[in-house]
């Protein structure tokens, strides 16, 4: 016999008893202000600065080719992030990446940070916090400054 427990088990919906009531509580990071998690907007804002500001290196130096536009992104993610911990998108929307101990990400970090980044599907697919594989691959994370 099937229990009417069972049956509307599938109504309730999943068990969300585990998740977090916001993004990055459950890295310790506050709910809000300085320190807490990069929220889409701040993150979309970012990435459309810095793709424009490759656009436009890119129409000016190599005649606006596809492939010149990708590496010119790449390449000002790498630098800036690797050093500063930011891009020019970033800190103009008021970002920027750490690790999760938070220290800064470090050269390799965001070598590999891009590459994932530039594939694209790694930045669309999150986490409940809201971090893309792009950063839980190098265990970083974008955070409001």
């Amino acid at each position: 016999m099937v229990d009417r427990k069972d049956i509307g088990s599938w109504l309730t919906g999943p068990d969300t008893s585990g998740i977090s009531k916001y993004p990055g509580a459950r890295l310790g990071l506050p709910e809000s202000g300085p320190g807490s998690m990069a929220r889409a907007g701040r993150r979309i804002l970012a990435i459309c600065i810095d793709w424009v500001i490759a656009l436009a290196i890119s129409n000016f130096a190599f005649g606006g080719n596809q492939w010149a536009t990708l590496a010119v992104f790449a390449v000002e993610q790498i630098l800036l992030i690797g050093t500063l911990g930011y891009s020019i998108g970033h800190r103009v929307a008021g970002i920027h990446v750490v690790r999760l101990g938070g220290s800064q990400a470090g050269p390799l970090a965001a070598f590999v940070r891009t590459v994932l980044l530039c594939l694209v599907i790694p930045a669309v697919v999150f986490d409940p916090d809201q971090r893309g594989l792009h950063d839980r691959a190098v265990n970083t994370i974008l955070i409001r400054m």
